[in-house]
């Protein structure tokens, strides 16, 4: 053991510590391992760089770009469509047809873009049939995880991964490498979520999404009484303010004080404060009565065409473990938000102060030129029935033209995959599809940011000798039971971690240990390389392992615990299939 391997592992603890418990954006976490390396000589400033160069960063960022195309063409809202036809026949029948649209849509395209726009989707049917939201949620997730390990681009990680290996004087993966294996987890994941896994969804997460709860569920918002309310002067149980509204509880107060009188004698006056609990629906019936004012609205007139939206804080937003206030969200949209569910609590007080997570459930109170700007930013995933943007629509054959051009390119090996992603991207603003700016608003920074971080820590791993000294304890370890028991122990590490970190910074670690594993005992490395891609693309068993599971945790009003129950067996399943046919694909 060297000093600089020492430094390695400590980098490497450290890392682990940070992308798992998340006390740091795991952007600016990629970049402070950047620095330490730099300050510490570990990496030259060449290769501490050399992670934005990299054809896997550059080819994510394009493939953004090219699902961006397909978005704004309304190309991927054509097959939201079609489900929602769907819907009212049977909930059996939709939940299929949903996962095998969304699987197939997540191996072209970004998995957290296409689970945000079957999102509302199937939130509409759950409330149009009075089927169950989670029921419908958890598998719209996981099948984007099935789809996108089916294909080369279906994940940023099959590209990382792939790019890796390049790096080593390996072969790069090919666009339909994976598929064999991805269709079999395809099919299993399916048949295991039809026949077993929809089932073990606790019956409170169901009945949490029963009509007439729209979307997220209940909140707590706070009104106030104007002298011209109809219910001033009127007892509480004879108020027309409450007719014909369920109203879950309610609390009064008065000159900052509570009012604790029964609802026959308390007599309502101007200037009185409820704090109402109830569902979106009621809440737009309260909204209309006459006289009802927000809290938060005082002093400025409510916009007469605003419409109430209920909005997820998506993965790697701006907004992600920041509050409103600090992220100047009023003066940057202003919208103020009227309600909140944190992890499953609505959230009563202080909401401007209230440090947010991904996942989190916002309401807002937005007028038609701020919805369009909520629209276009990836600060939130709308799931709320408001109208859809326009799209594109005579392009749409043409957006789609380009990414299957860029998919054969790839496929035939006329041109290699960086090569043909930006050359779809290219075409996709010269044919109109998209505008320059879209195109730059389309690429997730943080993800771009997190590989150039990853993997010149991957490279520190490599120049210091620590991937050889890890992988040497690996073989002595496990690589005496031989080298399927390796590919075996390899998928399920990466599975545990990719439970707790980012799914990239996994593999991005790994997969140097991997080939130097695979060089040790003088096998092909490539089976090991598959097992990571995999396992790190498969996470089920918690809310923060994979983006498209913190997306649905919220709108679903989902336990962590109810991602242990379903995803586990589900990641057992995978492992011993992974164990099972990989050694067959891939021969060492």
């Amino acid at each position: 053991m060297t000093l600089e391997m020492f430094l390695v592992l400590g980098l490497v603890v450290s890392a682990v510590i940070l992308f798992a418990t998340e006390k740091l954006p795991v952007d600016l976490t990629a970049m402070i391992l950047m620095a330490a390396m730099l300050l510490s000589g570990l990496i030259s400033p060449r290769e501490a760089i050399g992670g934005f160069s990299n054809p896997a960063t550059v080819t994510v960022g394009a493939m953004f770009i090219l699902s961006a195309g397909l978005f704004k063409t309304g190309a991927v809202n054509l097959v939201g469509a079609v489900l929602g036809r769907i819907g009212k026949m049977s909930f059996w029948l939709v939940l299929v047809v949903m996962m095998l649209l969304v699987g197939g849509l997540s191996a072209f395209i970004n998995n957290t873009a296409a689970v945000a726009i079957f999102l509302p989707i199937a939130l509409t049917i759950a409330r149009d049939t009075g089927a169950s939201a989670a029921r419908l949620l958890m598998p719209l997730s996981f099948a984007s995880m099935f789809g996108g390990v089916c294909t080369l681009v279906g994940t940023s990680t099959n590209i990382l991964v792939s790019s890796i290996a390049e790096n080593h004087g390996l072969p790069p993966f090919g666009m339909f490498e994976f598929s064999r294996l991805g269709m079999i987890f395809f099919a299993a994941g399916t048949l295991y979520l039809l026949l077993v896994g929809v089932r073990l969804i606790p019956k409170k997460a169901a009945e949490a999404n029963r009509p007439p709860v729209f979307g997220s569920g209940d909140y707590q918002i706070e009104i106030v009484l104007a002298p011209e309310a109809r219910s001033v002067g009127k007892t509480l149980s004879k108020s027309p303010l409450l007719k014909n509204v369920d109203i879950r509880h309610l609390d009064i107060f008065r000159d900052g004080r509570r009012v604790d009188e029964l609802p026959e004698e308390l007599v309502l006056q101007a200037g009185d404060h409820l704090k109402v609990r109830c569902d979106l629906e009621n809440f737009k019936k309260l909204k209309e009565r006459r006289g009802i004012q927000l809290r938060q609205e005082i002093g400025s007139p409510p916009g007469e065409e605003a419409e109430l939206v209920e909005a997820v804080v998506a993965p790697g937003s701006t907004l992600d473990g920041r509050s409103l206030k600090e992220a100047r969200f009023r003066s940057r949209y202003g919208l103020t938000a009227l309600a909140m569910r944190h992890r499953g609590h609505v959230m009563r007080e202080d909401l401007e102060n209230m440090r947010l997570r991904a996942g989190d459930v916002l309401l807002f109170e937005v007028d038609e030129p701020n919805l369009e700007r909520l629209r276009e930013e990836k600060t939130f995933v709308l799931v709320s029935q408001v109208e859809l943007p326009v799209f594109r629509k005579s392009r749409m054959a043409l957006a789609v033209l380009i990414v299957a051009g860029v998919v054969a390119a790839a496929a035939t090996g006329i041109v290699p995959i960086i090569a043909g992603a930006i050359v779809g991207c290219c075409l996709m603003i010269l044919c109109r599809c998209l505008t320059l700016e879209e195109a730059y608003g389309a690429i997730n920074w943080q993800v771009i940011f997190l590989l150039a971080g990853v993997l010149t820590l991957g490279t520190a791993l490599e120049k210091s000798g620590t991937a050889r000294l890890l992988a040497g304890w690996l073989v002595d370890t496990v690589g005496k039971l031989g080298p399927v028991a390796l590919v075996s122990a390899f998928y399920l590490v990466t599975s545990l971690l990719t439970e707790m970190m980012s799914n990239n910074a996994t593999a991005a670690l790994l997969a140097p240990i991997a080939i130097s594993a695979a060089e040790s005992l003088g096998v092909d490395s490539r089976p090991l390389l598959i097992a990571i891609t995999f396992a790190a693309s498969a996470s089920f068993m918690t809310p923060v392992g994979y983006q498209t599971n913190t997306i649905i945790y919220g709108p679903g009003q989902f336990r962590y615990t109810d991602f242990l129950r379903v995803g586990t067996p589900l990641n057992i399943l995978f492992w011993i299939l992974a164990t099972i046919f990989i050694p067959r694909f891939w021969h060492f």
